[in-house]
C-alpha cells in the first residue's frame, strides 16, 4: 500500500462477520461509551461548579477525568460507527489523527497521575509548606508541562511512525494501535522511532519511580503520625490514587509485556484503553466524601432544574 497517496486506508479488525454479533457488540460499546462519558463529565461537572473542590488535587483529577475523555473519544466512536455500518475503513488521515490523540491523551494520563502523586507527598509530608508549594501559578506550570510534554510525545510518534512505508493496510486491533502499526511497515522500527521508545520508556520509568519513592514517604509519614484521624484521613486521601496508578501501570504492562496472539492484543487493549477511564470515576467517588457531596449537590441541581423547567412548562 502506498501510504502517500491521498485515496489510502487502513482495515481495522472485524469483531465477527455475523450481523446480529456485530450489532451486539455495538451495543456493548455504546454502554460503555456513555458509562464512561457520563462518569467522568460528572466528576468534571462535580468539580467546576464546587468552589471547595478549587483545589490543587480537584485540579489534577479534573484534568484526569477531561484527558480520559479525550482518550475513549478517540477510539471507541469510530469502531462503532464501523460495527454499525458493517465496515472495517479508516483512512489513512483518520489513523494519523487516532494515533496522535491517542498517544496525546494517555500520555498526559501518565504524567498527571506522576503530578497528583507529588501533590499527596507535599500534602502529607511538608502539610505546612502545601499552599505555598503548590500554589496557583506551580499548579498552573504543572499542568502546562503535562500538556505540552503530552503534545510533544504524540507529535514525535506519529511523525516517526507514518514517515516509514507500510507493506499492508490490515491492522489486527479496533483502532490504529502503534504496535499493531509498527508491525505492518515494511522496515520495521526506523532508528528514530527506536530513540523514542527508549527515551519514553526511560522517562516513564522515572515516573514510575518517582510516583513510588513518593508513595514509600507518604507511608513512612503516616506510620509517624499518633493521630488515628490523621492515619485515616491521609490514606482516605491517597487510596483512590493509588488505586488508579496501579489499574493503570497494570494495564499497560499486561497489554505491551504480554505474548503477542489475536485475542490476547484484543483484551489487553481493552484493559488500558476502556477500563481505567470506566473505573476512574467509580473509585474517587467511592472513596471521596468531597466528592460525593460535590456529585450529590449536582445532581440535586440537576432535579431542581428540572422541576422549575416542568413547573414553567405548565
Amino acid at each position: 500500500m502506498d501510504n502517500q497517496s491521498s485515496g489510502s486506508f487502513f482495515l481495522l479488525m472485524e469483531f465477527s462477520e455475523v450481523r446480529e454479533l456485530q450489532l451486539l457488540y455495538f451495543s456493548a460499546f455504546m454502554v460503555l461509551y456513555l458509562a464512561i462519558l457520563t462518569g467522568n463529565l460528572l466528576i468534571v461537572f462535580a468539580i467546576i461548579f464546587n468552589h471547595h473542590l478549587h483545589t490543587p488535587m480537584y485540579l489534577f483529577l479534573l484534568n484526569l477525568a477531561i484527558q480520559d475523555l479525550g482518550a475513549i473519544s478517540v477510539i471507541i466512536p469510530k469502531s462503532m460507527a464501523n460495527m454499525l455500518m458493517n465496515t472495517r475503513h479508516i483512512s489513512y488521515f483518520g489513523c494519523v489523527c487516532q494515533v496522535f490523540f491517542f498517544v496525546f491523551f494517555l500520555g498526559s494520563d501518565y504524567w498527571i497521575l506522576t503530578v497528583m502523586a507529588y501533590d499527596r507527598y507535599v500534602a502529607i509530608c511538608n502539610p505546612l509548606q502545601y499552599r505555598k508549594i503548590m500554589n496557583k501559578q506551580s499548579c498552573f506550570y504543572m499542568i502546562l508541562a503535562v500538556w505540552v510534554s503530552a503534545l510533544l510525545e504524540g507529535l514525535l510518534h506519529t511523525s516517526f511512525i507514518f514517515s516509514t512505508p507500510f507493506c499492508s493496510n490490515i491492522i489486527n486491533q479496533f483502532f490504529c494501535e502503534i504496535p499493531q502499526l509498527l508491525k505492518l511497515t515494511c522496515t520495521g522500527l526506523n532508528q528514530n522511532e527506536i530513540k523514542l521508545l527508549v527515551a519514553f520508556f526511560v522517562l516513564g520509568l522515572g515516573c514510575f519511580f518517582f510516583i513510588l519513592i513518593s508513595y514509600l514517604s507518604i507511608f513512612t509519614a503516616v506510620l509517624k503520625t499518633h493521630s488515628l484521624e490523621g492515619r485515616k484521613k491521609a490514606v482516605a486521601t491517597c487510596l483512590p490514587h493509588l488505586t488508579v496508578v496501579s489499574m493503570f501501570l497494570l494495564s499497560g504492562g499486561f497489554a505491551y509485556l504480554s505474548p503477542p496472539s489475536t485475542s490476547q492484543d484484543l483484551i489487553s487493549t481493552v484493559l488500558y484503553s476502556i477500563v481505567p477511564p470506566l473505573l476512574n470515576p467509580v473509585i474517587y467517588s467511592m472513596r471521596n466524601k468531597d466528592i460525593k457531596v460535590a456529585l450529590s449537590k449536582l445532581l440535586n441541581m440537576g432535579e431542581l432544574s428540572k422541576e422549575i423547567s416542568l413547573t414553567f412548562h405548565l
